[in-house]
């Protein structure tokens, strides 16, 4: 009997662009299995050697990095010049990774400081956790899943990856990689399935953590699932960043950062993109005017041709679901200034006039490129606003007064705050991640390495006597 297929489209043209095979529940115990046969091999592996396969990955992924830019694009719908810089990041990642494989560092403890222990020898040393699932979504697959396996994979443990359902073939295609690469047998596997494979991988008593970017609802049933038997979990879920914009703020950035960091860039399907502006009086409707203007020049098309700035969503039902947000927004009493017409999968980049601060409809987090304008008193207002959500991912103040910026900072309820600039953006350096139902994790090259082990303390008994 064949086993089943999962068919990938180009969401844009609909065209057949690839095929993968299609996971069972029965499948996972089998994965499992020889994930456990790969972990050995891997935590028997120097740290030196996992430098090394971690840098040789890289630069197999920068010989091919335009075939993958051009199936990331072709399957996911972004821009060929952002999913270009997506995979260019992924490179810088498993570098960076890379480099930290070989700064797993224990620690030594003075056992003068306890009465009756001074005469013993203290240490804690890392080991890897053990096998490690990575839940992956749809919007940037290859960055989002470099941070995950790399960091998996410097710290000794082995990987099983669950690409996007939607768009999983650059992931496929980066595994190709890892046998030249040098990587042990099963050190890495891919395994694509719907809900019950989540749930199967979640529940199984061999994977020691599950790290997942995903939706909030679904890192909450796997976070359930993996409390049941005590695995970690690392969750990155939704947001609903807010952008305030104040009367003394430099309207040009603000206006780019609204544009880019949530119309143009990722087809506004990021979960720290920006979702709401909240915009002082004196501001407000020159803003509202300044992005009409900026947004109008923005073109909406085949996300491979070069002069794209917006290309299709993943796919025409979550298109349908942007088109009725704004809808509904226009219902609760905003004006539709340009855009928030769909064809297909696409979906013209949308600016909401005047929208309610009360609208039940931007206190959920819509995936599109939407731009929602309400008009606030002061910064305060704008703060109390922002902070009403359960999410608290990103946030960003536009303003001149840096006393004022930072004070603002420390009031929002966010993992960051970005000051004069949009909340969409991430650098690999950085930890990433917030707070609520953001899901409480930081990501990033410095913290994830050492999350990906666990401490093991050994004392000598009366080894200075």
């Amino acid at each position: 009997m064949t086993n089943p297929t999962i068919k990938v489209y180009n969401p844009g043209t609909g065209a057949l662009i690839g095929e993968v095979p299609e996971a069972s529940v029965d499948d996972v115990a089998t994965v499992v299995a020889q994930g456990l046969r790969g972990q050995a091999a891997m935590a028997a592996t120097p740290a030196h050697r996992r430098q090394a396969m971690l840098f040789k990955l890289a630069d197999l992924m920068e010989c091919d990095a335009e075939a993958l830019a051009q199936l990331d694009a072709a399957e996911n719908g972004k821009p060929i010049q952002q999913t270009r810089g997506e995979v260019e990041a992924a490179i810088r990642i498993f570098r960076g990774y890379a480099a930290e494989a070989t700064r797993i560092l224990g620690r030594q403890f003075p056992m003068d400081a306890v009465p009756g222990a001074e005469n013993h020898f203290a240490v804690t040393i890392r080991e890897p956790l053990g096998l490690v699932a990575a839940l992956i979504p749809f919007n940037y697959p290859v960055e989002l899943y470099s941070h995950k396996a790399a960091a998996a994979l410097a710290a000794g443990n082995a990987v099983i990856t669950k690409p996007p359902t939607r768009c999983p073939l650059a992931l496929f295609k980066i595994h190709e990689y890892y046998a030249e690469a040098g990587f042990p047998p099963y050190a890495h596997q891919v395994i694509v399935g719907n809900r019950e494979v989540v749930a199967a991988i979640a529940d199984h008593p061999d994977i020691a953590a599950v790290t997942i970017t995903g939706g909030t609802e679904a890192g909450r049933n796997v976070a359930e699932r993996c409390a049941r038997r005590f695995a970690k979990v690392f969750l990155e879920l939704g947001g609903n960043d807010p952008l305030i914009v104040l009367n003394d703020a430099d309207l040009d950035k603000a206006v780019d950062a609204i544009v880019y960091g949530r119309l143009a860039r990722g087809n506004g399907q990021i979960c720290c993109a920006v979702k709401r502006v909240y915009a002082t009086t004196g501001i407000y409707d020159r803003l509202a005017e300044r992005l009409v203007e900026k947004t109008r020049q923005l073109i909406v098309g085949d996300q491979l041709d070069e002069a794209t700035d917006v290309g299709p969503l993943i796919a025409e039902a979550d298109a349908v679901k942007v088109e009725e947000a704004i809808n509904q927004l226009v219902a609760e009493g905003a004006e539709l200034l340009i855009g928030g017409t769909r064809q297909g999968a696409f979906v013209t980049p949308a600016v909401l006039y005047k929208v309610p601060a009360t609208s039940p409809t931007i206190a959920e987090e819509v995936f599109g490129p939407v731009a929602p304008l309400v008009e606030v008193d002061n910064v305060e207002q704008a703060i109390e606003l922002a902070n009403d959500s359960p999410y608290g991912l990103q946030a960003a103040i536009f303003t001149s007064d840096i006393n004022r910026a930072l004070k603002a900072a420390t009031k929002l309820n966010a993992g960051s705050v970005m000051i004069n600039g949009t909340t969409a953006m991430r650098a690999e350096n950085l930890p990433f991640g917030g707070v609520g139902e953001t899901g409480g994790y930081r990501e990033g090259i410095h913290d994830t390495v050492l999350d990906f082990t666990r401490q093991k303390t050994i004392v000598v008994i009366g080894a200075l006597a």
